[in-house]
């Protein structure tokens, strides 16, 4: 068995920097200590109106406790989110209530 295993670099979340649906970047560290639940989202998606219904109602349960839901809408599966991120905000937090943050697609 010749070869040799390249290292993979291994990174928190915490240690990314993301933008939010307006374009300002947001750094992960500030939610050290927090469970995360990070999920792609899709305003198109034939399953849209359950998954939003059920993270709001989970966010909305264990927020105290401190879980947080990351949004990040995306576009590249069938083209399910073609709004920009502003619209997908819009979206999840005016039809839905959404009050986790949504990220830049």
């Amino acid at each position: 068995m010749g070869g040799s295993l390249s290292a993979v670099s291994e990174k928190s979340i915490h240690e990314f920097t993301v933008k939010d649906s307006s374009g300002k970047e947001v750094d992960l560290s500030i939610y050290q200590g927090k469970v995360l639940l990070v999920v792609n989202v899709a305003s198109k998606c034939g399953f849209t109106e359950s998954n939003y219904t059920q993270l709001t109602e989970l966010y909305r349960r264990y927020k105290d406790q401190g879980f947080v839901i990351l949004a990040f809408p995306c576009n590249q599966f069938m083209y399910q989110e073609p709004g920009t991120s502003q619209d997908a905000h819009a979206f999840a937090c005016t039809r839905f209530k959404a009050e986790y943050p949504v990220f830049q697609k």
